[in-house]
């Protein structure tokens, strides 16, 4: 095989253009594959594509459980001598309904070009004369079926080049990340030979702000609550009874307003308790492209939170997030009633120095300091004559945080790569991001460091109707793959 470390930012570039077509057609026939993580059919779909996809390229695959959920291993060994790294790829995807998408089937791949400030469809037979701002739209195309195809692409140009892989690969694919990986914390500890590895990679995540390629060392992890703030035993006439009924509304309004102060502020004792960032960390946290101001703008917000100086500073603190609300009708629906509940869910972010069982509990606290009288399930009888203030509390922990030193060995590795395919100065590296990964299994178990790759477009409406992913970035997705791929490990 050639040597890896001839093929030059140059050849990168050049075969990463020439091979977009074909992995684009890969990839658009990977997105026809709906993969609900809860829903068994589907992931036995995606699984036994992904399995031809990586017999294709010559890798040793096998399925793996943790319980009764499945996940595809694959490896190959290119020189025994080599050191082994591990890619997490996530396959599964947000739930998606047609009816707010702008084309019929949100998993049938559409090519999309701006005119006049529309998204117009064009043809896939046009995809020879591809513009880098053109755009694929599709459920799951930038989270995180296109990183995925930008990997495997990558793997495909080396080969067809004769090129071998600077170490060895090992891949694991996830088809439940998106509720959270409830089986991976056990899937590792049962398999810690298996995925003995240097480091884990992970091709999943959006890029930073200003677009440009971005190694991600964190991610926040998350805990969700649900809130119910009950009133009567059942919703009542606002004519007969206000006044007198006392609506949950109120109450669950002043309760939420009391956690955060008007500068954005967790107001909630001890909750920012442990995070002490030092001026020289701070130099390196905000040592990026773009200004908070084009920020806001973007955002279409006249003052930012002031949680942090910065918003990259923002994303290392905790953070509470009121994600929805709920109390009788709205709109069309709406009646002249006092509601008998008011409903609030929460998330709260979390970082290293913050544990979810922790942050939860110091959330309960507040909440019974207030005077708050905690039930299960609906108040009883007795309950609703004895207190005045009833509410009840669910919980679950999801991912947790993970931080990998920027100047580790993984990370000035990365960084080499990055220099060679881009040019210093042409990519970002970022401590951490706002959003939360399953990976902290692979740090606290196998004792490895995990680095993000990050690849599609901040502004591709993940999680949400008309999902897409910019050709330029998908692009530059396999050029960071093919960089990583062929950088010498010392």
């Amino acid at each position: 095989m050639t040597r890896a470390q001839s093929f030059t930012a140059q050849n990168i570039d050049v075969a990463a253009h020439k091979y977009f077509p074909r992995a684009a057609h890969e990839l658009k026939e990977f997105l026809l594959l709906a993969n609900n993580g809860n829903n068994s059919v589907q992931i036995e779909q995606n699984m036994r594509w992904c399995t031809q996809a990586m017999k294709k390229r010559k890798f040793d695959t096998r399925i793996v459980y943790s319980g009764q959920v499945p996940h595809l291993y694959s490896q190959r060994e290119f020189n025994s001598k080599l050191p082994w790294v591990l890619f997490y790829l996530q396959i599964d995807g947000q739930p998606a309904d047609s009816a707010n998408w702008s084309q019929l089937n949100p998993y049938e791949a559409t090519l999309k070009r701006k005119i006049n400030g529309r998204w117009e469809t064009q043809e896939w037979s046009t995809l020879k004369d591809y513009d880098v701002d053109w755009r694929i739209f599709a459920r799951s195309v930038s989270d995180s079926k296109g990183p995925a195809m930008a990997f495997l692409s990558a793997l495909d140009i080396l080969f067809e080049r004769n090129i071998k892989p600077e170490f060895n690969i090992k891949v694991l694919m996830d088809f439940q990340e998106e509720m959270g990986s409830p089986a991976l914390p056990a899937l590792v500890a049962a398999n810690k030979e298996l995925f003995k590895a240097s480091m884990v990679l992970i091709m999943d995540g959006t890029r930073h702000v200003s677009n440009l390629p971005t190694l991600n060392f964190g991610a926040r992890g998350i805990a969700t609550i649900s809130l119910k703030v009950f009133g009567a035993k059942n919703e009542l006439h606002s004519g007969q009874y206000g006044n007198y009924a006392p609506n949950p509304v109120f109450k669950l309004a002043r309760l939420l307003a009391e956690m955060k102060d008007e500068t954005g502020k967790v107001t909630i004792p001890g909750f920012y308790d442990g995070i002490i960032i030092s001026e020289k960390e701070k130099l390196l946290i905000n040592d990026m492209p773009g200004d908070d101001e084009s920020l806001n703008t973007t955002l279409g917000i006249a003052v930012a939170d002031k949680v942090g100086d910065t918003y990259e500073e923002s994303l290392q603190y905790p953070s509470f997030n009121v994600r929805g609300l709920r109390a009788a009708s709205v709109g069309g629906e709406v009646r002249t009633i006092i509601p008998s509940v008011a409903i609030a869910e929460l998330d709260l972010r979390l970082v290293p120095e913050t544990s979810g069982d922790k942050m939860v509990l110091l959330v309960k606290d507040f909440i019974a300091s207030k005077g708050y009288h905690f039930v299960e399930g609906e108040p009883t009888d007795l309950e609703r004559a004895k207190y005045a203030d009833l509410i009840s509390f669910e919980y679950r922990i999801g991912s947790k945080p993970f931080r990998t030193d920027l100047n580790s060995l993984a990370g000035i590795w990365l960084s080499n790569a990055m220099d060679r395919t881009f040019g210093k100065g042409n990519y970002v590296r970022q401590r951490t991001t706002g959003g939360s990964q399953p990976i902290e299994p692979f740090i606290t178990t196998l004792g490895i460091p995990a680095i993000s790759i990050r690849i599609p477009n901040p502004d591709n409406n993940i999680h949400a109707a008309d999902e897409n992913l910019r050709i330029g970035n998908f692009i530059e997705g396999m050029q960071m793959c093919l960089g990583i791929l062929t950088q010498k490990m010392n």
